[in-house]
This record gives structure tokens, sequence and C-alpha cells, in this order.
């Protein structure tokens, strides 16, 4: 009555193949190098064209580089850019931002609006850190937005070198943004 696979399925009751073939898995795992990070503690490299947190950035005499065209605003597929911006008085047909708002819980990090900028003004950097405990942190105007430029300006400059949006060293100031001509220098030429 006894048939060979029926012995067979009895003996491998009765030693536990199946858990021994489990076990054979586990330990062949076991001497494995770890994949995981210790989050908090370790941090992973990342890459230079990472898109994090964007910043607002500087030209090196300190003089703002956004020019309030809303062109970032205009390029956001998820509309949480509000750029406000307002004409300067000192300088008749020169433009600056007056209001920037970025609403970090709306943007899905897509860097369009990088792409958009003609001044580099715009640079996304590493951070990508955004816990916070009230939502409304999560709101970035101008001011915040020109800390994380300032304390990030590395990593920003190098994402913009890493996406051929801004050349390294003097080939830069190629690239700075210059009106054609003032208003008051061609009144001045008119009246002499």
């Amino acid at each position: 009555m006894s048939s060979p696979s029926s012995t067979k399925k009895f003996f491998d009751a009765v030693l536990f193949k199946e858990i021994w073939n489990a076990m054979k898995v586990t330990f062949k795992h076991m001497f494995h190098r770890p994949m995981t990070f210790e989050y908090p503690r370790e941090k992973r490299t990342i890459p230079d064209a990472h898109r994090g947190a964007l910043g607002l950035l500087r030209y090196d005499d300190g003089q703002e580089r956004c020019v309030g065209c809303d062109l970032c605003e205009a390029a956001c597929p998820s509309r949480c850019i509000k750029v406000i911006s307002e004409e300067d008085t000192s300088m008749p047909l020169q433009r600056y931002a007056s209001e920037f708002y970025i609403d970090i819980t709306k943007c899905v990090f897509c860097g369009y609006c990088v792409e958009a900028c003609p001044v580099n003004a715009l640079a996304m950097t590493k951070v990508y850190e955004f816990s916070t405990h009230d939502k409304r942190d999560l709101l970035f105007d101008k001011t915040r937005l020109y800390e994380i430029g300032e304390q990030h300006i590395d990593d920003a400059k190098r994402y913009l070198y890493a996406h051929n949006q801004e050349k390294k060293g003097e080939e830069s100031r190629a690239y700075r943004y210059h009106f054609p001509q003032s208003v008051q220098r061609q009144q001045d030429a008119s009246s002499l």
C-alpha cells in the first residue's frame, strides 16, 4: 500500500525539510553586506543633478538675479509659484520681484522653473528634509528662498553646471542679464 511518494512525504514531514530549505535561504543572506542606510545618522551621497529644495540666487556682488519676468510661474505645471513684480523706481524699464512665493507642498520638483529662468536666479539644492508640524511652514517666501540659496550656494551652482545652464568661472559673467540701455542714459544724452 505504501508508495514511494507517500514515504518521501512522510520523511520530509518528520525531518522538517521545508524548514531546512527556508533556513538555507536565511543563512545564505546572513553573510551579505547590509543594503540599508541608518538614515538619521547615515546620509546618502546625492548627485549634483538632484532636484531638492528651490533657492533664489544672487550675483557675486550681492545684487538680486531675479528680474521678475514671471517665466518660472508660467512654466510651473503644478502652479505652486507666485511672483509679483514691480518696476524699479531708480532705473526705469527695469523690474524686480517684490514678492516671490513657492508652496513646497504642491511642488513636484520637476525643474521646469529653473530651466525657464533666463538669468539663472532659481536653482535646485540637495535639501530634501521638509518635515514640520505646521503645513504653513512649507510656504517659502522670498527671504526664506534667499536663505536657502545662500546656505546651499555650492549645491545650487553644481546643479546649474550639471544641467549646462551656467558655466564655471568667468564664463558665467556672460550669462548675467543686462538691460539693453537705460532710459535715463538716453534722456541725459538727448539733453546735451
